[in-house]
């Protein structure tokens, strides 16, 4: 079943209330340039309501497999998918992604090629809705959301919606935080780097992954980001005062006005005219003051939000 060249593959999925995304993902998935028979798809359902839509989907396809796990968070079903991969390989991507193609092929090939190696993050391409007319929030995820490649150089961690890895090395590092409903990718990338594996930035293992293109979307990512940040950097430090300084130290840079991100929005060529460079620059206000308000609400005994 494993060769050198092709390993096993366990891609796994976790996914929530999302039914008619992921047979899209699954389609893809399905018609991937690596051998059948070198692959499985581990969808795992993370409680959603419609949980027989959920199961029905994955039926409809021969490499797919459904798993389910009750806890909240999809780092709790990333580690249930863990714990049942029967592959060598282990691959993440999120249901409401359409990964290429030859994706698991140049995924593994990385892998392979780089010694010691302990991830790789693949590009997230972001699509839009329609793209000859984008939102304001659309405008602002072309140009800040899923830097994969900037995640890896300046922070250590790969997003999951489109990550690679081996089985040796989540043995060896542990699989992830599944008490985190954010930021899980972001400790397990730094757990990995803390071991000296290599970490190495795919720009032709593709995903491509829809723009959120509301407020309201953004407002729950905000929120779930933050939440995230509090449970992995604030909430497991018993120190009041030293907790207190983290977070006016994090409030601080909210309210702030986001001068630089401003000035590197208007010299940014992906935007085009002064309006459209204004309104992105808008919605970071939206973010910055979205994110001071749940850490605030988050400190008097708020609980986190899922998304």
């Amino acid at each position: 079943m494993e060769s050198h060249s092709h390993p096993f593959v366990s891609v796994i999925i976790p996914v929530y209330n999302d039914a008619e995304r992921l047979k899209l993902c699954l389609e893809a998935l399905e018609n991937q340039t690596y051998p059948q028979t070198g692959y499985e798809v581990i969808v795992v359902d993370n409680a959603s309501d419609e949980a027989a839509d959920i199961k029905g989907v994955v039926t409809q396809f021969g490499q797919a497999i459904a798993a389910y796990e009750s806890t909240p968070g999809s780092y709790a079903a990333r580690n249930k998918g863990i714990s049942l991969a029967k592959g060598e390989v282990i691959t993440f991507t999120d249901a409401d992604c359409i990964p290429a193609s030859d994706w698991i092929e140049k995924g593994v090939q990385h892998l392979l090629n780089t010694p010691n190696c302990g991830l790789v993050a693949g590009e997230i391409k972001i699509f839009f809705k329609n793209p000859e007319r984008l939102t304001p929030v659309e405008l602002f995820e072309k140009v800040t959301a899923f830097e994969q490649k900037d995640y890896l150089e300046n922070y250590k961690y790969g997003a999951t919606a489109n990550l690679f890895t081996f089985k040796t090395v989540i043995e060896r590092v542990g699989s992830f935080n599944s008490s985190l409903k954010s930021s899980g990718d972001v400790e397990w990338g730094q757990r990995v780097a803390a071991f000296n594996y290599q970490q190495v930035y795919a720009a032709n293992a593709c995903v491509a992954h829809p723009a959120r293109y509301s407020f309201k979307q953004l407002y729950k990512r905000t929120t779930r980001i933050v939440g995230g940040a509090y449970d992995l950097h604030w909430k497991k430090n018993h120190l009041l005062l030293q907790r207190n300084r983290i977070l006016l130290q994090a409030l601080l840079a909210d309210l702030l006005p986001p001068l630089n991100f401003v000035v590197k929005t208007f010299r940014d060529i992906r935007l085009q005219g002064i309006e459209e460079k204004l309104r992105v620059s808008l919605v970071m206000f939206f973010v910055r003051y979205v994110s001071a308000w749940e850490r605030i609400r988050l400190m008097i005994g708020g609980a986190s939000i899922r998304e």
